[in-house]
């Protein structure tokens, strides 16, 4: 995904551009990593000082449905990430330090359909946290 491309994206589904917008994807494809609402408005706070957190929840929440981002929860805080580049089928390592992610294309699914006994699964998500070399040392 690229800046352009998710702006299209926005506009295709009928949103407005914005530079407020755009400046909050730019930040995504900046950092790499899992962010939370208040790492947004810290990343953002010198250009927009006055933005809100329910500005920034519904443009994260926007751009989650329209799956620009990925979201996941760890220690009690929603966290949201630039959706990966490729479509395959993969699972993350994340860093409870740092926030960086390394896709792994190992799927517990592949075991675990043995033992589904008829359950009908729809989806499902695999994250595995620990800290990354740079934070463990």
């Amino acid at each position: 995904m690229t800046i352009d491309k998710a702006m299209e994206i926005l506009k295709e589904n009928g949103y407005k551009y914005t530079e407020k917008r755009k400046d909050l994807i730019s930040l995504f494809a900046e950092e790499k990593r899992y962010l939370s609402a208040k790492d947004v408005q810290e990343g953002l706070k010198e250009k927009y000082p006055g933005l809100s957190f329910d500005t920034i929840y519904r443009n994260l929440t926007t751009f989650v449905d329209l799956e620009l981002l990925e979201d996941t929860e760890w220690e009690g805080e929603k966290k949201f990430r630039f959706t990966c580049a490729h479509n395959e089928h993969h699972h993350h390592l994340i860093c409870l330090t740092c926030g960086s992610t390394k896709s792994i294309h190992t799927c517990p699914m592949e075991v675990l359909n043995s033992e589904l006994n008829g359950f009908d699964v729809t989806g499902h998500k695999f994250e595995i946290y620990g800290y990354c070399t740079d934070c463990r040392d």
